[in-house]
């Protein structure tokens, strides 16, 4: 298995936190979606992005997607644990968590670097 991108999931979660900061929920969960791509193989990173997309959906007071968060985050963290999970799936609670989807070549050359 590759090593994890700490670097690029750190920058993600940074921006993803600035943009909550100014209440750019959108421009957040973009940067939250690709932290997940970047952290998906990975237990805590996975459990992470999904808090923080669970944090921005509670700003939404979107209950029910907070509390497709909280699935995911237990669900999820176990599939990185055993090594299944759905690639390219941005963690959404709009998207199956069980969905595989395809990964932009950007996103890509992210997931083949190594911190």
């Amino acid at each position: 298995m590759k090593r994890f991108n700490r670097k690029a999931f750190a920058v993600e979660l940074a921006l993803a936190r600035a943009h909550m900061a100014q209440r750019d929920l959108d421009a957040a969960t973009y940067h939250l979606e690709r932290a997940h791509l970047i952290g998906q193989a990975y237990v805590w990173p996975h459990i992470v992005s999904h808090w923080h997309l669970s944090r921005v959906e509670w700003r939404r007071k979107n209950a029910q997607a907070v509390l497709g968060q909280m699935v995911r985050m237990l669900l999820g963290g176990v599939g990185s644990a055993v090594g299944v999970v759905p690639t390219g799936n941005t963690g959404g609670s709009n998207i199956s968590m069980f969905k595989r989807m395809p990964v932009d070549e950007e996103m890509q050359r992210i997931l083949n670097a190594e911190d």
